[in-house]
């Protein structure tokens, strides 16, 4: 259970830090994602200062299911939100698998292991809310 709870609060966390970033700087984050000096958003031009503040809401809205999830640890509730966070991340992925060329070599290691990581998290944790005993709501 501290496993599921503690997964639910990482995939928050997550989306709070991207949602709060890219909606409070969107031109920082777009000129700065992940870091000053790999910036992968940057490679997707032109920057759209309204898509950045649409994706920073839409992260922290997504963060925000998660965090109830996290405390309530209701199963439907701590299902639905790893369902919905795998809606965003897959095709995420599926997307920026099929545009990594124009990316240097390291930049598109980093940018595919730390996509798949957050697929894998939540396709590790859909499990743990099944198990019988463990303390998620009924």
């Amino acid at each position: 259970m501290n496993t599921l709870r503690a997964g639910l609060a990482f995939l928050a966390f997550v989306q709070a830090v991207l949602g709060s970033w890219s909606l409070i700087a969107p031109r920082h984050f777009y000129d700065n994602f992940p870091l000053p000096t790999n910036q992968w958003v940057a490679f997707f031009p032109p920057f759209n200062e309204h898509l950045l503040r649409d994706f920073g809401s839409l992260n922290l809205a997504l963060g925000t299911v998660l965090v109830f999830a996290a405390i309530t640890m209701e199963r439907r509730l701590v299902q639905a939100a790893l369902a919905g966070y795998l809606v965003f991340a897959v095709p995420h992925l599926v997307f920026h698998l099929n545009h990594l060329s124009h990316m240097p070599l390291a930049d598109q290691i980093g940018n595919v292991v730390s996509l798949v990581t957050v697929v894998l998290i939540p396709l590790a944790l859909l499990p743990l809310s099944l198990k019988p005993g463990a303390r998620v709501n009924h």
